[in-house]
């Protein structure tokens, strides 16, 4: 593998992400809401991610800056990036078909909102954040540059460690012990683990 080729899966990587959200975020502007969190710190949290994930990269991408940053490409780590985006998309897929009319992009619950708890959500609790951990991962592997490459880990890592609490907090409050039960049943987004 080149580097050019690593940079062509990253964009294809993305190009795929969107395509797998748009018809599901078409549905959820439509879905009633009856609970909606602060969405104006939502939103600041989901553009840090959004940084992160896909501007700097992007830049990086598209015009190799900055080069100061750069460090040796290696194709081994850029196949394992390349494995791991590919797992990734298949998650970020799954956890949509799995949460159907439930999904949206900030902390709400929705009209005929259900605990969905089948599926890959049977192993953990938000495998949708496991996707996007993946995606951090995979970036990380396929771009050798030290900004653009981990800044998904720090764009993501930011929005899941100051949205987690909420979500489950927000997930009590609408479903009880129903979601108590859930939670001690598994793990929050890695299986056995954490």
């Amino acid at each position: 593998m080149t580097l050019l080729w690593a940079k062509l899966i990253w964009a294809l990587g993305l190009i795929g992400w969107f395509a797998i959200r748009y018809p599901h975020d078409r549905r959820s502007r439509r879905t009633p809401r009856v609970v909606q969190s602060d969405r104006a710190r939502d939103l600041a949290r989901l553009t840090i991610s959004f940084i992160g994930m896909c501007l700097l990269p992007a830049t990086y991408v598209l015009t190799g800056e900055p080069k100061l940053a750069d460090y040796p490409f290696r194709p081994a780590l850029a196949w394992i990036g390349a494995a791991v985006f590919v797992s990734s998309l298949w998650l970020f897929h799954r956890t949509h078909k799995d949460l159907g009319r439930n999904w949206s992009v900030t902390l709400e619950i929705r009209d005929r909102h259900s605990l969905v708890t089948s599926g890959v959500y049977r192993h953990v609790r938000h495998p949708m954040y496991s996707a996007f951990w993946l995606w951090a991962i995979a970036q990380a592997l396929l771009l050798p540059n030290w900004i653009a490459g981990p800044a998904g880990l720090a764009g993501f890592g930011t929005l899941f460690f100051l949205r987690i609490g909420r979500e489950e907090q927000l997930m009590i409050e609408a479903f009880g012990d129903e979601y108590r039960d859930y939670m001690r049943r598994t793990s929050r987004v890695l299986p056995g683990i954490y």
